[in-house]
C-alpha cells in the first residue's frame, strides 16, 4: 500500500523547516487537510490502541482536536497498571474534544489549553490536570501548555486561520 501523499508532503515540510534550510522570508503553508492526514498517520504510530478517529478543525488562532479515546486502552498501551477503582472510572470509549489557542511570534511559541470536553461535558480543574499528567505529558513528555517555548530555529511565527496554518521564516 503506497503512502498517503499529503503526509509525505507534510513531513517533507517539517524537515525542511527543522533542517533550518529555509529561504529567508519563506512562508510554508500546512493545508488542514494535509494536517488531518499526518495527524492521523502520527497518532497510529505514536498511539497505536485506544485512540480512533482524530480530527482537526482549525480557527483564527486556535486549534481543536476530537478523537474517541479509550484511556485505560491509553494506560495499557503504555504498559502502566491501572487500579480497579481507577479502571472502573475511566474504561471505556469517550469522544474527547479539546480545544488550545496558539500564540506565536518572534521565534516563540505558547498554547493555551481553552476547553476540554468529554463525552460533551467541560473538564476544568483537578480532572482535567488528572488528565494532562496521566495521559498526554507520558505520550509527549516535552509538550508545553501554558508556558512559551522555543519554534524551530529559524522560525519566526506560525499564523493558524480554518483552513491551513503558516508557518514564517525570518528574513
Amino acid at each position: 500500500m503506497a503512502a498517503d501523499p499529503q503526509v509525505e508532503r507534510v513531513s517533507r515540510k517539517i524537515e525542511v523547516i527543522e533542517s533550518g534550510n529555509c529561504k529567508p522570508g519563506a512562508v510554508i503553508v500546512f493545508s488542514l487537510a494535509e494536517l488531518n492526514a499526518w495527524g492521523r498517520a502520527k497518532a497510529k504510530e505514536i498511539v497505536p490502541e485506544g485512540l480512533r478517529e482524530p480530527r482537526l478543525e482549525l480557527g483564527s488562532g486556535t486549534a481543536t482536536g476530537y478523537a474517541l479515546v479509550d484511556f485505560l486502552k491509553l494506560r495499557h498501551a503504555a504498559g502502566v497498571e491501572t487500579s480497579w477503582l481507577v479502571a472502573k472510572l475511566i474504561q471505556g470509549e469517550k469522544r474527547v474534544r479539546a480545544t488550545a489557542s496558539i500564540q506565536a511570534a518572534n521565534g516563540r511559541a505558547t498554547v493555551h489549553l481553552t476547553r476540554v470536553e468529554l463525552n460533551g461535558l467541560a473538564v476544568s480543574g483537578a480532572p482535567l490536570d488528572f488528565l494532562i499528567q496521566t495521559f498526554f505529558m507520558p505520550l509527549y513528555p516535552n509538550a508545553k501548555i501554558d508556558e512559551p517555548f522555543e519554534l524551530a530555529e529559524g522560525v519566526d511565527r506560525i499564523v493558524v486561520r480554518p483552513s491551513e496554518a503558516e508557518v514564517y521564516i525570518k528574513k
